[in-house]
């Protein structure tokens, strides 16, 4: 648990710790929130950011379009060496978006996939973005699961490039837990989907 970090020395950390990894270095999640920021993946375009304001905006080396993070968000960054697992990309998302469905499941929420929008929906809103970086066999970046953030920032940007997607968290839903005890929950459904066979 890393606690709140500021966003871009933290996405320098994991490329450093991919970049650094070999076949003996063990898998690690790590825990964080981060200060409020957009950021833009490698395939983001500029015009999803609508009226940024004071907030950041980082480009970033994932994949995907533009999200927000903020305090009362349970992000976790999957380092995870993808040969060992013996998957690719899609089924790294595939088994992230299932962790954080089997999460929402212990609070109660019915959460489920979209067809060609990563990530997890309940209903019609957005409660988890899932973003990832492959390089060198293995993956970092990672989950967002909304918990208590303020969901106001969303409507400055285009949500993973959808115009007007809705976003949700759990407090929204009924479920009022500490950050510590979502983060906590996520990792260990993570941890299941996650174990090498």
């Amino acid at each position: 648990m890393l606690g709140l970090v500021a966003y871009e020395p933290t996405w320098r950390a994991m490329q450093a710790f991919n970049a650094a990894r070999d076949g003996s270095t063990e898998d690690e999640l790590w825990l964080v929130e981060h200060p409020s920021v957009f950021t833009l993946g490698l395939a983001g375009r500029r015009e999803h950011v609508l009226d940024p304001g004071a907030i950041p905006v980082v480009a970033t080396d994932r994949g995907g379009q533009v999200t927000y993070h903020g305090p009362g968000q349970a992000v976790i960054y999957t380092m995870v060496d993808l040969r060992r697992l013996k998957i690719g990309a899609r089924e790294l998302v595939r088994r992230i978006e299932q962790a954080a469905i089997d999460t929402l499941a212990g609070y109660g929420i019915q959460a489920a996939r979209r067809t060609g929008m990563p990530g997890v929906y309940v209903r019609d809103a957005k409660i988890a973005a899932i973003g990832l970086r492959i390089a060198r066999g293995s993956a970092y970046h990672g989950v967002a699961l909304n918990s208590d953030l303020d969901l106001a920032p969303f409507s400055r940007i285009d949500p993973c490039g959808y115009p007007g997607l809705a976003s949700t968290r759990l407090c929204d839903e009924g479920v009022f837990d500490r950050i510590s005890n979502v983060h906590a929950r996520l990792a260990a459904s993570l941890g299941k989907c996650l174990t090498p066979p």
